[in-house]
């Protein structure tokens, strides 16, 4: 039997999953290496406190996004059983429920409606569940998929703090961690603001003042708790 082909939607939803787990990789482990090497010059401690923070946060990652994306799916499903039954016993109700957001768009009222009997006669479950709650009955992200992503991603992410701060020289270690995930945070704002159709700049600044607090916060602590 050939397998289904994800479509688009569903892609997006996979690579904004893969995205993000990089973003909080760079992020959680930038700020684990760095308070650690703020407290200490022991580049096997530093290395060992990243590794155990990239253990914990791809396993952390993978069942929260697998959580997250069930409890949807879980949302959906009900969604559509509850239309199932509106659509037995009220049809006329939803008939113009969908026809009303058609003519709130400013469609002609006569057009409207000539295209609501048309997709209702088509696929009538279809078509109110996505007027009304938004999504496309047809198409459901995979938890499963979404996980392995996450999984994946997060640990990738995480590579790039614990190589810059392990090979950099001990007196720069911390400054050219913090230089290097700060550009990287740039581009995955960059790469997350293009999935949501977001503004670009913004999705970039914001994303790079969230790693500098992060990193700032916990080379702090570090300091303060150095020997």
């Amino acid at each position: 039997m050939a397998r289904k082909k994800m479509s688009l939607a569903q892609k997006v939803n996979i690579l904004r999953a893969s995205v993000m787990g990089a973003n909080d990789g760079i992020i959680s482990i930038a700020g684990i290496v760095i308070g650690v090497a703020a407290a200490t010059n022991n580049a096997y401690s530093i290395l060992i406190s990243g590794l155990s923070g990239t253990l914990a946060g791809m396993i952390s990652m993978c069942m929260g996004e697998y959580v997250s994306v069930s409890t949807q799916k879980d949302s959906q499903k009900m969604a559509l059983i509850s239309e199932r039954q509106r659509l037995d016993d009220q049809y006329q109700e939803e008939f113009d429920y969908v026809q009303q957001k058609y003519e709130d768009q400013d469609i002609d009222p006569k057009l409207a409606k000539q295209a609501t009997k048309e997709l209702m006669d088509k696929d009538a479950l279809s078509t109110v569940v996505q007027e009304r709650y938004g999504f496309n009955p047809k198409e459901f992200t995979s938890p499963y998929a979404a996980a392995i992503a996450s999984f994946i991603s997060f640990p990738t992410g995480s590579v790039l703090p614990m190589l810059a701060v392990t090979l950099a020289p001990a007196e720069s270690r911390i400054l050219t961690t913090a230089i290097a995930v700060l550009i990287t945070l740039l581009i995955t704002g960059y790469c997350a603001a293009i999935l949501s159709n977001s503004n670009r700049l913004k999705s970039s600044i914001r994303n790079a003042i969230a790693g500098l607090l992060t990193m700032g916060v916990t080379y702090i602590i570090g300091q303060l708790l150095a020997y």
